[in-house]
């Protein structure tokens, strides 16, 4: 349990119950985890919002459970509960469709199924209320099959049946690739020395480091490298005082002049931002963001997208400095729009460029929808870290520990 409470939610997997309303979703969560999680109620739209509960499902360990409201939800007020539901899609790693035998497959189900496969989600489909419903499950059973070209999942979340079979079969095709192995281990070798740079100024959380920062200690660690920590102030000082160079610097973005400054060419640099862009993301998508960057004109629009929603501070980076920063080199012309936490817009096209922060607080899954979703819309992403390279000139500095990505943005610089 440990582990569990200690992993960040957004580095376990997350399993996603979708269906209409009163089909039993939220009886199955507390069936599946044996503890009454989940709100349940005869009355349509319980769940109004979705609800994320991290839990432990052995065999597979701790994951996140996601209860979804109904996606047959009506009114003006159900609308924006089903819109809710499928913005969980772009963070689905896993998704289980309950079905009632006594409808069973509508509309509803056929869109979601549909967004799910495009979305190349791995879906379970189950039966629920197979304790009242006995004589419709074969025949909807047939129309699955056809439909869907797969077995069904038979359930009585209410009487608890089917549910062991049901844990076995998320084990099973629960994915193995909901994160990328490594933030920095695959860049060094046990025995490197890595430093980072953590500037401890307003916007540091008191009494302990930012979540990119602890991940990436516990990666050098787990690969056998050494860590040192200090302020950018204290760089230079560190530095001097080492027998041996380090493998590499990472930095928190905001101080990336100053480190530049200060970290010999022979050390390779980068920054948090870069490497949770790779983490997360798609390092080669975030290219095209760069190309974009160096295009973009004074009367353009751009959106800044956060995945929390922490307090924001005088000099805040996301809407103060970085848009000072491109002004400066654009034009006061441009225009920004601001998204924060779970929010994404619809009308990305309305954009040209996204300026999206380094993920942290979201699975990889999400990073990878969002970014589907803009390439669909014709609108280039380039990662916080990488803006503010390209913008101070060191973008090429900073992704040479990535090499095959350096070779294509050489080769793009060069043709």
């Amino acid at each position: 349990m440990i582990f569990m409470q200690d992993t960040p939610q957004a580095n376990l997997p997350h399993i996603a119950v979708f269906g209409r309303r009163n089909v039993g979703k939220s009886s199955l969560i507390n069936a599946l985890t044996n503890q009454k999680l989940a709100l349940v109620s005869e009355i349509a739209g319980t769940t109004a919002d979705p609800v994320y509960k991290k839990m432990e499902l052995l065999p597979l360990g701790p994951v996140v459970m996601i209860d979804t409201a109904g996606i047959d939800d009506t009114g003006d007020l159900g609308e924006l509960r089903v819109e809710k539901t499928m913005e969980v899609i772009r963070k689905t790693d896993l998704a289980l469709l309950v079905i009632e035998a006594d409808y069973g497959i509508t509309e509803f189900e056929r869109r979601l199924y549909s967004h799910l496969q495009e979305n190349e989600i791995t879906i379970l489909v189950l039966i629920n209320k197979t304790d009242i419903c006995q004589e419709e499950i074969s025949g909807l059973t047939r129309q699955i099959k056809e439909e869907w070209d797969q077995e069904p999942i038979t359930v009585s979340a209410l009487q608890k049946k089917g549910i062991d079979n049901l844990r076995n079969k998320i084990v099973q095709n629960a994915p193995e690739d909901y994160e990328e192995p490594f933030i920095i281990g695959d860049l060094i070798n046990p025995g490197d020395i890595v430093i980072l740079v953590t500037p401890i100024d307003l916007s540091a959380p008191k009494g302990r480091l930012i979540l990119p920062q602890v991940q990436t200690i516990r990666d050098v660690l787990d690969h056998d490298g050494i860590v040192i920590v200090n302020k950018e102030r204290e760089l230079k000082m560190t530095l001097s005082k080492l027998k041996e160079k380090p493998k590499i610097v990472v930095t928190d973005s905001q101080a990336f002049m100053k480190v530049d400054a200060d970290v010999p060419d022979d050390i390779l640099m980068t920054s948090f931002s870069i490497l949770f862009a790779r983490y997360k993301g798609d390092l080669e998508m975030f290219l095209e963001g760069a190309r974009k960057l160096r295009e973009l004109k004074a009367d353009d629009r751009v959106l800044i997208a956060e995945a929390c929603t922490h307090h924001r501070q005088a000099d805040d980076i996301g809407t103060v400095k970085i848009p000072r920063w491109l002004r400066s080199k654009v034009g006061n012309g441009l225009k920004f729009d601001h998204v924060s936490g779970r929010e994404y817009p619809k009308n990305l096209n309305d954009y040209d460029l996204i300026l999206h922060c380094g993920g942290c607080m979201l699975n990889r899954r999400e990073v990878i929808s969002r970014l589907r979703e803009a390439h669909q819309a014709g609108v280039p992403v380039i990662n916080y870290g990488m803006a503010i390279a390209q913008l101070h000139g060191i973008l090429d500095r900073a992704l040479k520990p990535f090499t095959a990505i350096h070779s294509i943005w050489l080769d793009e610089e060069q043709g």
